[in-house]
Order: structure tokens, then sequence, then C-alpha cells
């Protein structure tokens, strides 16, 4: 075991350092310390986007998920991928030529200055949402990394989650959203080659892909199925909605600050087409990798009362992989959740000193503090809720999607939004969103569906009276 936390030890400061020596680009401005100065090349972006999206759900909550559904699983996936294809084909591009004309620093600075106005109250309704849901969210990114090591050097839940945040603090007093970014790349690849190890290994360990297939088989009825099992409507309908739900999911997507961000972060809008055949490429790969190491899983790890199925890459790793090579998937899990919560952490620094606190958006000393805040807040819900990594992360989403998703898209349609209907698309979208999951009916369809739909459905009742008019429009 000794040669496992050495390893370990040894390959995470090397993902530190690169981190941290993103430092020697640092402009020492909030511009670079936030959107790296519209610098990052494309095949980069597109990899810190995917490993921002999934990182600690995708290693975690994803191949957990798998190991206890099986193949039904994969619509989760299959939805979300094609849901964020079809809103970048709207969003992206006008995003980052947004960004850029108007030098907007934050995801609440988009949609209070989109359309040229300055929308007060919107962007400080906005700042709270994004510092409120999105460090949940970061927190859910430490719990992920903790509980790697838990399940590896028996450590206590707290101790990775303040190693991760020691780490996150690093990274932002350092290069920001470029130290972020780097490191996704250094440990994607890493995490991608790793993956592929294991599922090799494990496939041959039982037999080969024929004997693999076969005792997939044998684990439950329907554990190969892709039919959604346990739904609340067991017909063609309740099929449906739980597809459509996870394709909201994808939609969501452009309501999320961290990766929205890498996008705006790309040398030069031209390239954007570019960026997103290397996102998707990257996205799909990591998913095969994901559903076949979950699935592997379940052949090689028991089924028990006190198995965590979220440990389930870092269990397969001890089983089939040596000492050094354990220390480097765990080295780049963490890190990889790190990273993310890393972006989470820089997205709600923003919405704070630039939303909430605009008196004070040009001071890079202020925004650093208030990364040591958020940072400090996320380590404490990670260490004491009680919510698991999927719930989290599942939470976090639905909210943040619901919330800014509908906006932002009306935005791109060229369409006129007054302060008070932005307002309540956002507050409207974010109420059904926790009523829908309140009264239990998530089960039915992912509450960020209806969620976005009501944020839609009240810009399109409000669009045509004086509630929606410009305030040009009413001097």
């Amino acid at each position: 075991m000794s040669t496992v936390i050495y390893s370990f030890l040894f390959f995470l400061m090397i993902f530190v350092a690169i981190g941290v020596s993103s430092t020697i680009k640092s402009q020492k401005s909030n511009s670079d310390y936030l959107l790296a100065g519209h610098g990052i090349p494309p095949w980069l972006a597109a990899l810190s986007a995917v490993a921002t999206n999934n990182s600690g759900y995708m290693f975690i909550g994803l191949i957990g998920f798998t190991y206890t559904s099986g193949l039904q699983s994969i619509w989760i996936m299959f939805g979300w991928i094609l849901g964020d294809y079809v809103m970048s084909r709207y969003v992206h591009k006008k995003l980052r030529e947004t960004t850029e004309d108007k030098n907007l620093l934050s995801f609440g600075g988009v949609l209070s200055r989109w359309q040229g106005t300055r929308y007060k109250k919107l962007r400080l309704i906005v700042g709270i949402i994004t510092v409120t849901f999105l460090g949940i969210y970061s927190a859910a990114q430490f719990k992920a990394g903790s509980k790697a090591l838990h399940v590896l050097f028996d450590w206590d839940y707290s101790t990775g989650a303040i190693i991760g945040a020691i780490i996150v603090f690093a990274y932002c007093l350092s290069g920001g959203i470029r130290a972020s970014i780097w490191t996704d790349a250094a440990q994607s690849f890493v995490m991608m080659l790793a993956m592929g190890v294991l599922f090799y290994m494990g496939v041959d360990k039982v037999g080969g892909f024929g004997n693999f297939v076969d005792q997939l088989g044998e684990v439950a009825p329907n554990y190969l199925s892709v039919r959604p099992t346990g739904l609340p409507m067991d017909n063609s309908m309740g099929i449906l909605l739980f597809i459509l739900g996870w394709t909201f999911a994808g939609f969501g997507v452009i309501g999320q600050p961290h990766i929205m961000i890498r996008f705006m972060t790309i040398d030069d809008t031209k390239n954007m087409k570019k960026t997103q055949r290397y996102y998707y490429g990257f996205f799909i790969l990591f998913t095969i990798l994901t559903y076949g190491v979950g699935l592997l899983s379940r052949l090689l790890l028991p089924v028990s009362a006190n198995f965590d199925a979220e440990l389930a890459l870092p269990t397969l790793s001890q089983i089939l992989l040596p000492e050094v090579l354990i220390g480097v998937v765990l080295a780049g899990l963490f890190s990889a959740t790190m990273s993310t919560a890393d972006s989470q952490v820089l997205s709600c620094s923003a919405a704070v000193t630039r939303d909430i606190l605009p008196n004070t958006k040009d001071n890079l000393i202020v925004t650093k503090l208030a990364t040591a805040f958020v940072t400090i807040v996320a380590l404490l819900i990670a260490i004491f809720g009680g919510q698991n990594v999927f719930e989290l992360v599942v939470l976090s989403w639905s909210i943040l999607g619901a919330a800014f998703g509908p906006l932002l898209f009306v935005y791109t349609l060229n369409s006129d939004v007054s302060e008070i209907t932005a307002i309540l698309m956002v507050i409207i979208g974010v109420g059904v969103t926790f009523a829908w999951r309140a009264a239990g009916l998530g089960s039915t369809i992912y509450e960020i569906a209806p969620g976005i739909v009501a944020g839609l459905i009240t810009y399109y009742v409000l669009k045509n009276t004086s509630m929606n008019e410009l305030p040009s429009k009413q001097s």
C-alpha cells in the first residue's frame, strides 16, 4: 500500500505542478484570471470542457450508476450528448462573440448585458443562484475525490476533501482558469489511457469479450437491456419521458457557467466549429470507456450491502493494476475532480465580485479572496453534507440549467427580453424545478425538463406585453 500512496502523491504533485506552472502566462488581470485572456486553442478548450462537464460525475457517479442499473444507464449520456449538441448549434459561437464584444467575465454579466442593457437586479439574482448551486456542485467534486481516497487508503472522508480544497486554492492563486484548463488536459489523457487499460485487463481476466458479454447477461434478467426499468409508468410513454428528461439535461449544459466559460476562452470565434468537433469526439470516447468500466466492475466486484457503487473505479483499479498504476489512476481521478471544482469555484468568484459586489470587479486581490471564501464553504458542504455525488450533481445541474438555459437560448434567437421578463424566467424556472423535485415527480421525468419548459413558456406568455418592453422602448 505504501507504493500506492507514494505513486499517488508523486503523480498528484505532477498534476498540481502543471496547473501551478500556468502562472508563467498570467497577465495579473481579472480578464486573464477568469477567461485566460481569450487565448486557449480549440483542442485544449474542448478537452477541458469535456473534463469539466464530467470528471467526478462520470468517474464516480456514472460508473456507480452503471454498476447498479446496467446498460439502461446509456440513455443518460445519449440524451445528454444529444441535448448538448442541439443547444451548441445556437449558443456557443454567439456566446463567444458577445463576451468579447462587451468584455464580460461572468455569467451574470452575460445574461444581464447581452442586449446592451444593464440589468442590475437580474445580475444580482443570477450571481446569488450561481454562488449557491455552483458552490454545492463544487462540493460534490470534493466529495468524489474524498471517496476515492477513502476506499484506497482508508483515510477519513474529510482528509481527501481538505487536500482537494488546498489544491484548488493553489490553482486559483496561480493561473486561475488557465491552471484549471491545463490540468484538465493532463488528467484527461491519463484517465482515458487508464480506463482503456482497466477495461482491456478486466475483459482478459473474465476470459475475453465473449465471456464478458455472457457473464453480464447472467447478472440479472434485464441487466443488458437498454429498456429503462423501475419507472413510474412502465410503458412507452414512461420510457419516452425518461429519455426526454436526460435530453433536457443536455439542453441544460448552456446554463452551466463553469462549462460555458471554456467556450468563452477560445482564441478565435472562427475556431468554434473545430472546438465543437474536438469536444464531441472526446465526449463520446469518455462515455464509451465509462460504460465499459462500469459494466466490467459489476463482474469483478461483489455486490454487498456494505459496498458503495460510487467507489467502483478505484476499487477495480486495486484488483487489476500494479500498485504504481493504481496511484496514477487515483491521482488522475482526484486531479480531475479538483480541476472541475476549481473552475466552479472560479465561476463563483466571478459571480461574487462582478455580479453580487460589482464595485470590486477590477480588484484581482478581492477576486482571490472571494475564491478562498467559496472554497471554504464548498469544503464544509462536502464534509458535512449527506448526499452522494450523483444526487448533488443532479440537483445542482437541474437548478442551474433551468435558471439560465432558457434565457440564454432566447437571447441567441435575437429576441428582446426586458429585465422583469428575464427575472421571471429565472425565478419560475428554478421554482418549477424545485416543486417538481419536492413532489417526487423526478422519477417520471428529470426535473430540469419542466423547469426549462416553464422558463420558455414564461417568455412566450410575456413577450407581447408591456412587461417585456426594453428600457429604450419605455423612454
